[in-house]
Protein backbone atom coordinates (compact mmCIF):
# COMPACT_ATOMS: atom_id res chain seq x y z
CA UNK A 1 0.00 0.00 0.00
CA UNK A 2 1.29 3.44 -0.24
CA UNK A 3 2.40 5.08 2.31
CA UNK A 4 -0.01 7.61 4.00
CA UNK A 5 0.99 11.14 3.80
CA UNK A 6 1.03 13.44 7.16
CA UNK A 7 -1.86 15.74 7.23
CA UNK A 8 -1.25 19.65 8.47
CA UNK A 9 -2.20 18.57 12.30
CA UNK A 10 0.57 15.90 12.53
CA UNK A 11 3.01 17.77 11.22
CA UNK A 12 2.63 20.53 13.29
CA UNK A 13 2.60 18.09 16.54
CA UNK A 14 6.10 16.46 15.57
CA UNK A 15 7.23 19.95 14.64
CA UNK A 16 5.94 21.50 17.87
CA UNK A 17 5.03 18.92 20.56
CA UNK A 18 7.63 17.37 23.28
CA UNK A 19 8.14 13.56 21.76
CA UNK A 20 8.72 11.42 24.37
CA UNK A 21 9.45 8.11 23.24
CA UNK A 22 10.96 4.88 25.35
CA UNK A 23 14.46 4.78 25.12
CA UNK A 24 15.21 1.58 22.95
CA UNK A 25 12.98 2.95 20.34
CA UNK A 26 16.18 5.79 19.90
CA UNK A 27 18.74 3.29 20.52
CA UNK A 28 20.82 1.03 18.02
CA UNK A 29 21.51 -2.73 18.52
CA UNK A 30 25.03 -1.95 19.15
CA UNK A 31 24.51 0.66 22.33
CA UNK A 32 21.86 -1.77 23.76
CA UNK A 33 24.32 -3.81 24.14
CA UNK A 34 26.77 -1.65 25.40
CA UNK A 35 24.10 -0.69 27.59
CA UNK A 36 23.62 -4.42 29.02
CA UNK A 37 27.57 -4.84 29.41
CA UNK A 38 27.91 -1.61 31.16
CA UNK A 39 24.74 -2.52 33.33
CA UNK A 40 26.75 -5.85 34.05
CA UNK A 41 29.76 -3.90 35.82
CA UNK A 42 27.39 -2.05 37.60
CA UNK A 43 25.75 -5.03 39.30
CA UNK A 44 29.22 -6.42 40.15
CA UNK A 45 29.72 -3.11 41.43
CA UNK A 46 26.65 -2.60 44.08
CA UNK A 47 27.37 -6.17 45.48
CA UNK A 48 31.24 -5.37 45.82
CA UNK A 49 30.39 -2.04 47.51
CA UNK A 50 27.21 -1.49 49.81
CA UNK A 51 29.06 1.32 52.11
CA UNK A 52 30.65 4.64 51.50
CA UNK A 53 33.60 3.23 53.54
CA UNK A 54 33.46 -0.01 50.31
CA UNK A 55 33.09 2.29 47.93
CA UNK A 56 36.00 4.89 48.21
CA UNK A 57 38.41 2.00 48.43
CA UNK A 58 36.78 0.49 45.70
CA UNK A 59 36.99 3.63 43.83
CA UNK A 60 40.80 4.69 44.90
CA UNK A 61 42.06 1.33 44.10
CA UNK A 62 40.33 1.78 40.73
CA UNK A 63 41.86 5.08 40.06
CA UNK A 64 45.52 4.17 41.30
CA UNK A 65 45.80 1.27 38.62
CA UNK A 66 44.81 4.30 35.91
CA UNK A 67 47.36 5.74 37.17
CA UNK A 68 45.95 8.61 39.23
CA UNK A 69 48.07 10.25 41.74
CA UNK A 70 47.09 11.55 44.90
CA UNK A 71 47.03 14.80 44.95
CA UNK A 72 48.93 17.36 47.26
CA UNK A 73 48.59 21.32 46.98
CA UNK A 74 51.71 22.84 45.12
CA UNK A 75 52.08 19.71 43.39
CA UNK A 76 53.00 20.13 39.41
CA UNK A 77 50.23 19.22 37.32
CA UNK A 78 49.36 19.26 33.49
CA UNK A 79 47.27 18.69 30.53
CA UNK A 80 46.06 14.97 30.97
CA UNK A 81 47.07 14.54 34.80
CA UNK A 82 44.97 12.33 36.94
CA UNK A 83 45.12 12.89 40.49
CA UNK A 84 42.38 12.04 43.48
CA UNK A 85 41.69 13.25 46.61
CA UNK A 86 40.72 11.11 50.00
CA UNK A 87 38.65 12.59 52.43
CA UNK A 88 38.84 10.39 55.39
CA UNK A 89 37.95 7.28 54.00
CA UNK A 90 34.43 8.36 53.49
CA UNK A 91 34.60 9.97 50.26
CA UNK A 92 37.06 10.57 46.98
CA UNK A 93 37.39 13.71 44.66
CA UNK A 94 39.03 12.53 41.26
CA UNK A 95 40.06 15.14 38.51
CA UNK A 96 41.75 14.93 34.81
CA UNK A 97 43.28 18.13 34.01
CA UNK A 98 42.49 20.13 31.24
CA UNK A 99 43.51 21.29 28.41
CA UNK A 100 41.95 24.79 28.47
CA UNK A 101 43.13 27.29 31.28
CA UNK A 102 41.57 26.50 35.20
CA UNK A 103 40.65 29.79 35.05
CA UNK A 104 38.21 28.81 32.60
CA UNK A 105 36.35 26.68 35.24
CA UNK A 106 36.30 23.28 35.36
CA UNK A 107 33.08 20.32 34.81
CA UNK A 108 32.13 19.22 37.92
CA UNK A 109 29.89 15.77 38.73
CA UNK A 110 28.78 15.36 42.05
CA UNK A 111 26.94 12.16 43.34
CA UNK A 112 26.31 10.78 46.80
CA UNK A 113 27.98 7.51 48.27
CA UNK A 114 25.89 7.15 51.05
CA UNK A 115 22.64 5.57 51.44
CA UNK A 116 20.12 4.95 53.95
CA UNK A 117 20.51 2.00 56.33
CA UNK A 118 20.67 0.67 60.21
CA UNK A 119 24.19 2.08 62.39
CA UNK A 120 24.36 0.50 65.25
CA UNK A 121 24.12 2.39 68.54
CA UNK A 122 27.81 3.24 70.55
CA UNK A 123 26.60 0.54 73.27
CA UNK A 124 24.77 -1.60 71.14
CA UNK A 125 24.84 -5.33 72.25
CA UNK A 126 22.63 -6.43 74.70
CA UNK A 127 20.35 -9.70 75.73
CA UNK A 128 16.36 -10.47 76.16
CA UNK A 129 14.96 -13.73 77.14
CA UNK A 130 18.49 -15.75 76.00
CA UNK A 131 18.55 -14.00 72.88
CA UNK A 132 21.06 -11.28 71.63
CA UNK A 133 20.69 -7.82 69.71
CA UNK A 134 22.13 -5.06 68.57
CA UNK A 135 20.53 -1.85 69.23
CA UNK A 136 20.53 0.60 66.38
CA UNK A 137 19.67 3.86 64.98
CA UNK A 138 18.14 4.29 61.70
CA UNK A 139 20.24 6.54 58.94
CA UNK A 140 18.45 8.44 56.55
CA UNK A 141 14.43 8.80 55.82
CA UNK A 142 13.53 4.86 55.60
CA UNK A 143 9.85 3.58 56.63
CA UNK A 144 10.96 1.60 59.22
CA UNK A 145 8.54 -1.52 58.74
CA UNK A 146 10.35 -2.24 55.46
CA UNK A 147 13.44 -3.35 57.41
CA UNK A 148 11.61 -6.13 59.44
CA UNK A 149 12.31 -9.34 58.12
CA UNK A 150 14.52 -8.45 55.97
CA UNK A 151 18.24 -10.69 55.55
CA UNK A 152 20.46 -8.11 57.18
CA UNK A 153 24.66 -7.77 57.14
CA UNK A 154 26.91 -6.13 58.71
CA UNK A 155 29.66 -3.89 57.24
CA UNK A 156 31.92 -1.40 58.97
CA UNK A 157 35.05 -0.45 61.38
CA UNK A 158 36.12 -1.03 64.60
CA UNK A 159 38.62 0.86 66.16
CA UNK A 160 40.78 -0.75 69.07
CA UNK A 161 41.70 0.88 72.05
CA UNK A 162 45.35 0.34 71.09
CA UNK A 163 44.56 2.14 67.97
CA UNK A 164 44.44 -0.57 65.52
CA UNK A 165 41.47 -1.03 62.74
CA UNK A 166 39.42 -3.92 62.48
CA UNK A 167 37.09 -3.92 59.11
CA UNK A 168 33.87 -5.95 59.38
CA UNK A 169 31.95 -7.45 56.80
CA UNK A 170 29.55 -10.26 57.39
CA UNK A 171 26.77 -11.84 55.61
CA UNK A 172 27.48 -11.21 52.03
CA UNK A 173 28.86 -14.61 51.20
CA UNK A 174 26.73 -17.62 50.43
CA UNK A 175 28.69 -19.34 53.70
CA UNK A 176 28.15 -16.21 56.06
CA UNK A 177 25.42 -15.74 58.13
CA UNK A 178 22.83 -13.08 58.50
CA UNK A 179 21.70 -10.97 60.81
CA UNK A 180 17.48 -10.22 61.15
CA UNK A 181 14.68 -7.73 62.89
CA UNK A 182 11.80 -9.50 63.89
CA UNK A 183 7.91 -8.35 63.31
CA UNK A 184 4.70 -9.29 64.72
CA UNK A 185 2.75 -12.64 63.57
CA UNK A 186 -1.00 -11.34 61.71
CA UNK A 187 -2.38 -13.73 64.34
CA UNK A 188 -1.20 -10.98 67.24
CA UNK A 189 -0.72 -8.30 65.47
CA UNK A 190 -4.17 -6.57 66.47
CA UNK A 191 -2.95 -3.75 68.17
CA UNK A 192 0.05 -2.58 66.30
CA UNK A 193 -1.70 -2.37 62.89
CA UNK A 194 -4.01 -0.05 64.76
CA UNK A 195 -0.45 2.20 64.75
CA UNK A 196 -0.24 5.16 62.31
CA UNK A 197 2.02 3.70 59.45
CA UNK A 198 5.13 5.42 60.73
CA UNK A 199 5.03 3.89 64.08
CA UNK A 200 3.91 -0.03 62.51
CA UNK A 201 7.31 -0.57 63.59
CA UNK A 202 9.21 2.11 66.29
CA UNK A 203 13.12 3.41 65.65
CA UNK A 204 13.58 1.76 69.46
CA UNK A 205 11.92 -1.49 68.07
CA UNK A 206 14.58 -2.05 65.11
CA UNK A 207 16.57 -4.82 67.51
CA UNK A 208 18.86 -7.17 64.52
CA UNK A 209 19.08 -10.04 66.18
CA UNK A 210 22.96 -11.57 66.44
CA UNK A 211 22.50 -14.85 68.07
CA UNK A 212 20.88 -16.94 70.98
CA UNK A 213 23.42 -19.70 72.54
CA UNK A 214 24.35 -18.88 76.25
CA UNK A 215 28.00 -19.73 77.32
CA UNK A 216 28.08 -23.26 78.88
CA UNK A 217 27.99 -22.80 82.76
CA UNK A 218 26.38 -23.56 85.66
CA UNK A 219 26.34 -20.19 87.31
CA UNK A 220 25.95 -16.21 85.81
CA UNK A 221 23.33 -14.23 84.12
CA UNK A 222 23.60 -12.76 80.36
CA UNK A 223 25.37 -15.46 79.06
CA UNK A 224 24.01 -15.42 75.68
CA UNK A 225 25.65 -11.73 76.03
CA UNK A 226 28.99 -13.09 77.01
CA UNK A 227 29.49 -15.95 74.78
CA UNK A 228 28.89 -13.12 71.94
CA UNK A 229 31.45 -11.02 73.04
CA UNK A 230 33.96 -14.05 73.56
CA UNK A 231 33.21 -15.22 70.05
CA UNK A 232 33.97 -11.57 68.82
CA UNK A 233 37.11 -11.18 70.98
CA UNK A 234 38.47 -14.41 69.87
CA UNK A 235 37.70 -13.68 65.92
CA UNK A 236 38.56 -9.73 66.42
CA UNK A 237 40.41 -9.22 69.33
CA UNK A 238 38.12 -6.78 70.61
CA UNK A 239 35.90 -5.98 73.95
CA UNK A 240 32.80 -4.40 74.35
CA UNK A 241 34.17 -0.69 75.29
CA UNK A 242 35.81 -0.84 71.40
CA UNK A 243 32.31 -0.66 70.38
CA UNK A 244 32.38 3.20 71.50
CA UNK A 245 35.28 3.49 68.72
CA UNK A 246 33.31 1.58 66.05
CA UNK A 247 30.91 2.30 62.67
CA UNK A 248 28.84 -0.10 61.79
CA UNK A 249 26.02 -0.86 59.41
CA UNK A 250 23.60 -3.26 58.90
CA UNK A 251 22.46 -3.22 55.17
CA UNK A 252 20.11 -5.79 53.42
CA UNK A 253 22.39 -8.74 52.07
CA UNK A 254 20.19 -8.78 48.69
CA UNK A 255 22.35 -9.26 45.59
CA UNK A 256 21.71 -6.97 42.73
CA UNK A 257 19.33 -8.73 40.75
CA UNK A 258 17.97 -8.21 36.95
CA UNK A 259 14.29 -8.03 36.96
CA UNK A 260 11.45 -8.62 34.85
CA UNK A 261 10.90 -11.56 32.20
CA UNK A 262 13.21 -9.53 29.87
CA UNK A 263 15.60 -8.18 32.01
CA UNK A 264 14.99 -4.82 31.59
CA UNK A 265 15.17 -3.88 35.30
CA UNK A 266 17.41 -4.16 38.18
CA UNK A 267 16.89 -4.17 41.76
CA UNK A 268 19.13 -3.60 44.42
CA UNK A 269 19.85 -2.09 47.73
CA UNK A 270 21.38 1.45 47.30
CA UNK A 271 20.73 2.42 44.02
CA UNK A 272 20.15 6.07 45.84
CA UNK A 273 22.55 7.62 44.87
CA UNK A 274 25.04 4.18 43.35
CA UNK A 275 23.23 4.36 40.35
CA UNK A 276 24.51 8.58 39.95
CA UNK A 277 27.92 7.77 41.44
CA UNK A 278 29.14 4.55 39.49
CA UNK A 279 28.42 5.92 36.28
CA UNK A 280 30.29 9.30 37.11
CA UNK A 281 32.90 7.24 38.28
CA UNK A 282 33.20 5.14 35.78
CA UNK A 283 32.69 9.01 33.13
CA UNK A 284 36.00 10.01 34.99
CA UNK A 285 37.87 6.95 34.14
CA UNK A 286 37.06 7.38 30.39
CA UNK A 287 37.39 10.75 30.16
CA UNK A 288 40.96 10.93 28.57
CA UNK A 289 42.01 14.69 26.98
CA UNK A 290 39.25 16.92 28.34
CA UNK A 291 38.79 20.04 26.90
CA UNK A 292 38.16 21.70 30.90
CA UNK A 293 39.74 19.75 33.81
CA UNK A 294 36.76 17.76 34.68
CA UNK A 295 36.14 16.78 38.59
CA UNK A 296 34.13 14.21 40.05
CA UNK A 297 33.08 14.00 43.69
CA UNK A 298 31.74 11.06 45.38
CA UNK A 299 30.47 12.20 49.02
CA UNK A 300 29.40 11.00 52.16
CA UNK A 301 26.31 11.88 54.52
CA UNK A 302 24.29 13.28 51.76
CA UNK A 303 20.87 11.30 53.27
CA UNK A 304 21.51 12.88 57.03
CA UNK A 305 21.77 16.83 55.10
CA UNK A 306 25.50 16.57 54.26
CA UNK A 307 26.69 18.00 57.40
CA UNK A 308 29.91 16.85 58.42
CA UNK A 309 33.68 16.89 57.34
CA UNK A 310 32.44 14.32 54.73
CA UNK A 311 29.59 16.24 53.53
CA UNK A 312 29.30 18.59 51.27
CA UNK A 313 28.29 21.49 53.59
CA UNK A 314 31.33 21.27 54.63
CA UNK A 315 34.35 23.03 52.99
CA UNK A 316 36.27 19.98 51.50
CA UNK A 317 35.41 20.53 48.13
CA UNK A 318 35.76 24.45 48.17
CA UNK A 319 39.32 23.44 49.81
CA UNK A 320 40.09 21.23 47.12
CA UNK A 321 39.08 23.62 43.81
CA UNK A 322 41.45 26.60 45.82
CA UNK A 323 44.19 24.04 45.66
CA UNK A 324 43.64 22.98 42.50
CA UNK A 325 43.68 26.63 41.67
CA UNK A 326 47.01 27.56 43.15
CA UNK A 327 48.53 25.15 41.48
CA UNK A 328 48.05 27.10 38.03
CA UNK A 329 49.08 30.08 39.63
CA UNK A 330 44.92 31.02 39.59
CA UNK A 331 42.18 32.41 42.34
CA UNK A 332 39.73 29.94 43.54
CA UNK A 333 37.27 32.17 43.83
CA UNK A 334 37.44 32.99 40.10
CA UNK A 335 37.78 29.40 39.24
CA UNK A 336 34.33 28.42 41.02
CA UNK A 337 32.61 31.52 39.12
CA UNK A 338 33.46 29.54 36.30
CA UNK A 339 33.02 26.01 37.14
CA UNK A 340 29.76 24.20 35.76
CA UNK A 341 27.81 20.97 38.16
CA UNK A 342 25.68 18.58 37.52
CA UNK A 343 24.42 17.21 40.80
CA UNK A 344 24.45 13.69 40.06
CA UNK A 345 21.20 12.42 42.14
CA UNK A 346 18.22 10.21 41.44
CA UNK A 347 14.74 11.33 41.25
CA UNK A 348 11.28 9.79 41.62
CA UNK A 349 10.16 7.27 38.79
CA UNK A 350 6.28 7.58 38.05
CA UNK A 351 4.59 4.15 39.73
CA UNK A 352 2.04 3.35 37.83
CA UNK A 353 0.54 1.89 41.01
CA UNK A 354 0.48 5.27 43.16
CA UNK A 355 -0.07 7.58 40.58
CA UNK A 356 -1.70 10.47 42.45
CA UNK A 357 1.55 11.62 43.82
CA UNK A 358 3.20 12.68 41.25
CA UNK A 359 2.46 15.26 37.99
CA UNK A 360 2.38 12.87 34.57
CA UNK A 361 3.85 16.18 32.87
CA UNK A 362 6.12 16.68 35.33
CA UNK A 363 7.71 13.80 36.24
CA UNK A 364 10.23 11.15 35.27
CA UNK A 365 9.58 7.89 33.78
CA UNK A 366 11.74 4.49 33.54
CA UNK A 367 13.05 4.10 30.57
CA UNK A 368 13.08 7.21 29.24
CA UNK A 369 16.67 8.50 30.28
CA UNK A 370 18.60 10.78 32.68
CA UNK A 371 16.37 13.12 34.77
CA UNK A 372 17.31 16.85 34.53
CA UNK A 373 15.29 18.57 37.35
CA UNK A 374 15.68 22.24 37.19
CA UNK A 375 14.76 22.82 41.50
CA UNK A 376 14.18 20.39 43.87
CA UNK A 377 13.48 21.56 47.35
CA UNK A 378 9.74 20.85 49.49
CA UNK A 379 6.47 22.47 48.77
CA UNK A 380 7.65 26.37 47.70
CA UNK A 381 11.25 25.40 46.07
CA UNK A 382 12.54 25.62 49.54
CA UNK A 383 15.71 24.61 49.50
CA UNK A 384 16.82 24.31 46.25
CA UNK A 385 19.24 26.38 44.08
CA UNK A 386 16.93 26.75 40.96
CA UNK A 387 19.18 26.53 38.19
CA UNK A 388 18.92 29.64 35.81
CA UNK A 389 17.05 29.00 32.26
CA UNK A 390 20.65 30.43 30.81
CA UNK A 391 22.05 26.63 32.26
CA UNK A 392 19.51 24.76 31.41
CA UNK A 393 20.25 26.08 27.83
CA UNK A 394 23.54 25.40 27.90
CA UNK A 395 23.17 21.36 29.51
CA UNK A 396 20.29 20.64 27.04
CA UNK A 397 22.51 21.99 24.30
CA UNK A 398 25.52 19.49 25.54
CA UNK A 399 23.22 16.36 26.02
CA UNK A 400 21.19 16.92 22.69
CA UNK A 401 24.92 17.28 20.78
CA UNK A 402 26.20 14.49 22.86
CA UNK A 403 22.92 12.14 21.62
CA UNK A 404 22.04 10.97 24.98
CA UNK A 405 18.37 10.37 25.89
CA UNK A 406 17.25 12.31 28.51
CA UNK A 407 13.92 14.00 30.18
CA UNK A 408 12.45 16.73 32.36
CA UNK A 409 11.01 16.05 35.97
CA UNK A 410 9.88 17.13 39.49
CA UNK A 411 10.01 14.90 42.55
CA UNK A 412 6.39 15.13 43.26
CA UNK A 413 3.08 16.61 43.32
CA UNK A 414 3.85 20.95 44.58
CA UNK A 415 2.19 20.36 47.97
CA UNK A 416 3.78 16.62 48.67
CA UNK A 417 6.57 17.19 50.09
CA UNK A 418 9.88 16.73 47.66
CA UNK A 419 13.29 16.50 49.18
CA UNK A 420 16.70 17.96 48.56
CA UNK A 421 20.30 17.47 47.23
CA UNK A 422 23.74 18.55 47.22
CA UNK A 423 22.65 20.78 44.72
CA UNK A 424 22.05 23.83 46.59
CA UNK A 425 25.91 23.54 48.62
CA UNK A 426 27.67 23.32 45.45
CA UNK A 427 25.53 26.42 44.08
CA UNK A 428 26.45 28.12 47.17
CA UNK A 429 30.10 28.51 46.14
CA UNK A 430 29.17 30.38 42.69
CA UNK A 431 28.86 27.60 40.77
CA UNK A 432 26.03 26.82 37.93
CA UNK A 433 24.82 23.68 38.64
CA UNK A 434 21.57 21.66 38.16
CA UNK A 435 20.52 18.33 39.23
CA UNK A 436 20.55 15.17 36.98
CA UNK A 437 19.85 11.19 37.76
CA UNK A 438 18.67 8.58 37.39
CA UNK A 439 14.87 7.42 37.94
CA UNK A 440 14.14 5.10 40.84
CA UNK A 441 10.91 2.95 42.01
CA UNK A 442 10.65 2.53 45.59
CA UNK A 443 13.38 4.85 46.37
CA UNK A 444 15.02 4.48 50.42
CA UNK A 445 13.09 1.07 50.50
CA UNK A 446 15.59 -2.13 51.01
CA UNK A 447 15.29 -2.87 47.07
CA UNK A 448 15.06 -0.50 44.59
CA UNK A 449 14.17 -0.46 41.00
CA UNK A 450 15.75 1.17 38.19
CA UNK A 451 15.50 0.70 34.01
CA UNK A 452 18.88 -0.76 32.42
CA UNK A 453 18.39 2.19 29.81
CA UNK A 454 18.49 5.22 32.33
CA UNK A 455 21.65 3.71 34.24
CA UNK A 456 23.35 3.86 30.40
CA UNK A 457 21.70 7.71 29.80
CA UNK A 458 23.54 8.56 33.16
CA UNK A 459 27.20 7.40 31.93
CA UNK A 460 26.57 9.09 28.48
CA UNK A 461 24.83 12.29 30.27
CA UNK A 462 27.96 12.64 32.51
CA UNK A 463 30.90 11.57 30.24
CA UNK A 464 29.88 14.00 27.59
CA UNK A 465 29.55 16.96 30.31
CA UNK A 466 32.73 15.95 31.69
CA UNK A 467 34.27 16.57 27.86
CA UNK A 468 32.29 19.40 27.19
Amino acid sequence: MPKKEKNEVQELKEKLFSQPKHAVQRMSDAERKDCDKFCEAYKDFMNTAKTEREINAFVIDALSQQGYQEFAPGMKLNAGDKIYLNNRGKSVIMATIGKADIREGVRLCAAHIDSPRLDMKQHPLYENQEIGYFKTHYYGGIKKYQWTTVPLSLHGVIIKKNGEKVNIRIGEEESDPVFYITDLLPHLADEQMRRTAPQIIKGEELNIVIGSMPLKADKGNELVKLALMKLLNEKYGITEDDFLSAELEAVPAYKAKDVGFDRSLIGAYGHDDKVCSYPAFRASLDVTAPEHTSVVILTDKEETGSDGNTGLKSSYLRYFLEDLAECFGANGRAVMRASKCLSADVNAGFDPTFPEVLEKNNCAYLNHGVCVTKFTGARGKSGTSDASAEFVGEVRKILDDGDVIWQTGELGRVDLGGGGTVAAYIANLDIDTIDIGVPVLSMHAPYELVAKTDVWAAYRAFKVFLEA
